[in-house]
């Protein structure tokens, strides 16, 4: 839409801040303890609080049943058919027998529907979480020690340690949501977290290798994994193609033929029914030793309690992988929530993720996150609410309790391909480095080193580099912002960089300095060194050369006093007609050979004046003092031209006002600042001014 031409005049005093407060009626905001309502109790508090942590109570009974339950009926059937096939593959893919990865897409998506707040998001078992858990199992019972100290078999021992570190997550992601934590995941910006899914797609990937060909590799965990994986891979190259033939022959038949099915027709589910009638009926584990899932027990397990034996071995990879599900979860539901208008909270969505893996690991569940792939089929096949999701969880537990079973026969060979098909969506990010190439490098370098930390030091330390490396740029970018001089744009009261405007124009005896960072202590330093830089003036070898001026004054009138001592009337007259000019100007100072700056800096008056106001205590002013004494006007321009209230009032805190800096040097806008310097200038401080 073009931008008509309207113009508009405002004629108005000139207003420096102490004006402003008396013609606003300014008045500190009354401080609000948050903390005391914590402790009131009412029924309407509490019934408020009841909403607030179990949301289904508050949206449930308002469900529009004849315009949403159909579509959400459909895409429960339809997330339920994608559930299956991922959540026996997820399992294997955490080093768990396939129906604990069933267990897990049944009893965390139902708690989800009673505690989260997002309503497209589809909760279970994911890949990335699932390589994960997979990493820390593998790593644990490779050690024959851990094996005894527990007194279970490989597969019992890696079940206890899953679901005990779903245990561990759950209770971190509860105990951050209930401290109101989830603002950490601000700190995981979204080059991060696309480079970090990539890398655990490559790891998912290498892993799954083995199942596809059919080869019999050793467990690494830890750093350099991946290489070492690779290494062991390549060894056994001579016996991957005969193997990858009996492995892979028919569920890639399967493949292509399901590449070929209309959209509707889930793909997966046929390749699983066929891979299944097909190694039963060639039955390929007898006749070609084809690893299959094997016995899958129907019906439910009791709970068990966590193994707190484990707790302090396996603590540090609960956390990683707590912020790391969140981090997931908590990205994809906001893009659903801006989506379709509604709000996701960050802080329940930690407690309900962490309820799903709390009360999950009580039945054996591995942690579990969203699914990205499940979470689109969800909205696209017309979900409206969680009620998809509890439909879905619902079709899966009648699976556990009849159909289970007929999956006994299902290559391994088959659910590997299953996951690697599934890493499409995740592996297409790779065209992110083409994206922020030409966007934003810094950003391409906070993904490239997220990347390479992943795949080299293997999940948990790559998260934890990749994090301490974001901030540090963080940290790099505030200490080194953009400062520059700013012009007049011509019959405007608009300033702009004279760097980038061409028709900004400096006004002479004027200079405007804008830094586009807050100063702190850390910056506080460059920011001085860049004020004198873009002024030009070397303001402390000004100051020392005009102590010395002063401190020559000051010996010859001592030698006047001495010389004239015998005389007293004509020594008084004399020491009446002897000043000392502690306002010494920046014309007094280069007259008397000092440097010639004034194509930067202009001399405003004899009178000091410096509406700079951006230090917060006034141990700092000293940065002030060294313009202020010179008589120069230098204004920082920063955010906002007006100071906010909370910078004022924490100037005043910290004792920065007093005789010589006041209110009535900090003005409401630039081109105030501007005018009055250059009335001042011109007519005196006590001449009224006005900006039109």
């Amino acid at each position: 839409m073009e931008l008509q031409r309207r113009d508009y005049h405002v004629e108005r005093p000139l207003l420096n801040q102490g004006q402003l407060e008396d013609l606003g009626h300014w008045g500190p905001v009354p401080n609000t303890y948050q903390w005391r309502t914590w402790f009131r109790c009412s029924r309407a508090r509490a019934h408020a609080l009841l909403l607030h942590y179990v949301p289904v109570l508050g949206w449930l009974p308002r469900y529009p049943v004849r315009d949403w339950l159909l579509g959400d009926l459909l895409s429960g059937l339809s997330v339920a058919i994608m559930q299956l096939p991922q959540g026996l593959a997820y399992a294997l893919l955490a080093g768990l027998p396939p129906m604990f990865g069933l267990y897990s897409s049944f009893y965390p998506v139902f708690v989800y529907f009673l505690f989260g707040t997002s309503r497209h998001i589809s909760v279970g078992t994911f890949a990335v979480m699932s390589v994960m858990v997979g990493g820390v199992t593998e790593s644990l019972t490779a050690d024959d020690a851990f094996l005894q100290s527990l007194n279970a078999t490989v597969d019992d021992a890696r079940v206890q340690v899953a679901y005990t570190l779903s245990f561990l997550v759950g209770l971190f992601q509860v105990g951050l949501g209930l401290v109101h934590f989830g603002f950490v995941v601000t700190y995981l910006s979204e080059p991060l977290v696309r480079s970090y899914t990539t890398a655990a797609s490559v790891q998912v990937l290498v892993s799954q290798l083995k199942y596809v060909f059919g080869i019999k590799l050793n467990s690494h965990s830890g750093p350099l994994s991946v290489i070492y994986v690779s290494e062991g891979g390549a060894c056994c190259a001579p016996c991957m193609t005969l193997n990858a033939g009996y492995n892979t022959t028919s569920p890639q038949t399967v493949l292509e033929v399901c590449a070929k099915l209309p959209e509707t027709v889930p793909g997966t589910v046929v390749t699983l029914i066929g891979a299944t009638g097909i190694s039963f009926g060639a039955k390929l584990n007898e006749r070609f030793r084809i690893d299959v899932v094997g016995n899958i027990t129907t019906g439910l397990i009791p709970p068990v309690p966590p193994k707190t034996e484990l707790f302090a071995t396996l603590v540090g990879n609960a956390f990683a992988i707590a912020v790391v599900g969140f981090a997931i979860a908590i990205s994809l539901g906001k893009i659903f929530a801006l989506r379709h208008g509604y709000r996701v909270d960050s802080n329940q969505e930690l407690v309900a993720l962490g309820l799903s893996n709390l009360i999950g690991s009580f039945f054996q569940c591995f942690p579990v996150s969203c699914s990205m792939s499940r979470s689109l089929v969800q909205e696209g096949t017309g979900g409206n609410t969680q009620v998809a999701g509890a439909v879905s969880s619902l079709f899966i537990l009648l699976i556990i309790l009849k159909l289970g079973e007929l999956f006994r026969d299902l290559p391994k060979a088959v659910l590997a391909a299953v996951i690697i098909v599934n890493l499409k969506g995740m592996m297409k990010q790779f065209s992110d480095i083409c994206t922020l190439w030409k966007a934003n490098r810094v950003d391409l370098l906070i993904w490239l080193v997220t990347f390479v930390a992943t795949i080299l030091l293997n999940l948990d330390i790559g998260l934890a580099v990749s994090i301490v490396f974001s901030l540090l740029l963080v940290v790099i970018r505030m200490q080194l912002p953009h400062y520059s001089i700013l012009g007049q744009v011509p019959d405007t009261d608009i300033y702009r960089d004279v760097a980038e405007y061409s028709g900004a124009q400096e006004v002479p005896g004027v200079k405007v300095f804008r830094s586009s960072a807050t100063i702190y202590f850390a910056n506080a330093e460059l920011y001085s060194d860049s004020l004198k830089q873009k002024c030009g003036v070397d303001v402390d070898h000004l100051i020392s050369q005009k102590k010395k001026r002063i401190k020559k004054q000051e010996m010859k009138m001592k030698r006047m006093k001495k010389a004239k001592k015998s005389q007293k009337q004509g020594t008084s007259s004399k020491i009446s007609s002897v000043s000392v000019n502690v306002n010494t100007t920046f014309e007094d100072i280069k007259s008397n050979d000092m440097e010639d700056s004034e194509a930067k800096v202009r001399p405003l008056s004899t009178l000091p004046f410096c509406p700079c106001w951006s230090m917060y205590t006034r141990g700092r002013s000293w940065r002030i003092q060294g313009v202020w004494e010179l008589g120069l006007l230098v204004y920082r321009l920063s955010g906002l031209l007006l100071p906010t209230g909370p910078v004022i009032t924490q100037l005043e805190a910290g004792h920065f006002f007093g005789d010589d800096i006041t209110k009535q040097h900090l003005f409401v806008s630039v081109h105030d600042a501007v005018t009055f310097a250059l009335h001042h200038r011109k007519s005196g401080p006590k001449s009224p001014a006005s900006v039109s």
